[in-house]
């Protein structure tokens, strides 16, 4: 049976390919803030960043400027990604932005490819889930499909997980797609039943994203970047987001009508 979706999922669009591409030269293009700015007017309903220490893409004062941005924005939300063992608590502190990201990546790495083993770092994480929330800013753990891991996600503080999709995303039209996509459902439901919110990202793009909305349960945000931008380059960011949010409201509409 297809999950029932309680409300469309929110769109946040990661902005650190548009960065790493104005990285390539010293002009100041493409601006991430005109990015941004284009992306909320076409309908998105936030901003993902994901600043790393070496600041190959998103830098520090991108941080501050789409803070500055999106208090004009009221109903857009500001979520900031990052290993709080790195560099991510300096933004949290200074920016309070609406949502944190904790993800385990190395410094070096040239993305995320795998989610907490909160059994090895739960304890070192609890803390820093206490300071960020003490700010008012919400915690989700970037967490590989496992159930089991879900409860653990709640007992050390956290307010949601997002569901680390690589692995569906690559099995999504090939004989493994089921199973895969089962193992996401289960996820989200031991998620939602320890009291977790569910989040979700990492290749999901137009081809999948209204498959997964319906067959994951609760999923309230998806945050997606090299796919959109990539489309973004050929059909402009207005017509880009506007797509995707197509996908969220087939995936709403379908559960919707059962």
């Amino acid at each position: 049976m297809t999950p029932t979706l309680a409300a469309p999922t929110a769109l946040s669009v990661n902005l650190n390919k548009v960065a790493l591409v104005r990285n390539t030269r010293s002009l100041g293009i493409p601006s991430v803030v005109r990015a941004a700015t284009l992306c909320l007017q076409a309908g998105a309903h936030g901003i993902t960043v994901h600043p790393r220490p070496d600041g190959r893409h998103i830098r520090s004062d991108d941080v501050h400027d789409l803070h500055r941005l999106l208090q004009a924005w009221p109903r857009a939300e500001y979520n900031i990604e990052g290993n709080p063992f790195h560099n991510l608590m300096d933004f949290v502190r200074q920016v309070r932005p609406h949502q944190c990201t904790f993800v385990p990546d190395a410094e070096g790495q040239s993305t995320s490819d795998h989610g907490w083993d909160l059994a090895a770092d739960g304890d070192r994480l609890r803390p820093l889930i206490a300071e960020a929330r003490a700010l008012g800013v919400r915690v989700s753990l970037f967490m590989d499909p496992v159930p089991r891991a879900m409860a653990a996600a709640k007992a050390i503080g956290a307010d949601r997980v997002e569901l680390y999709t690589e692995s569906y995303a690559r099995a999504h039209g090939t004989a493994s797609a089921r199973p895969v996509l089962q193992a996401f459902t289960h996820a989200a439901q031991a998620a939602l039943a320890a009291g977790l919110g569910v989040n979700a990202g990492h290749d999901l793009n137009r081809a999948n994203l209204t498959e997964f909305l319906l067959q994951v349960p609760g999923v309230r945000e998806v945050s997606i970047g090299h796919a959109l931008i990539a489309d973004a380059l050929e059909l402009g960011y207005k017509a880009t987001v506007r797509s995707y949010l197509q996908c969220i409201e087939q995936a709403f509409a379908a559960s919707a009508g059962q």
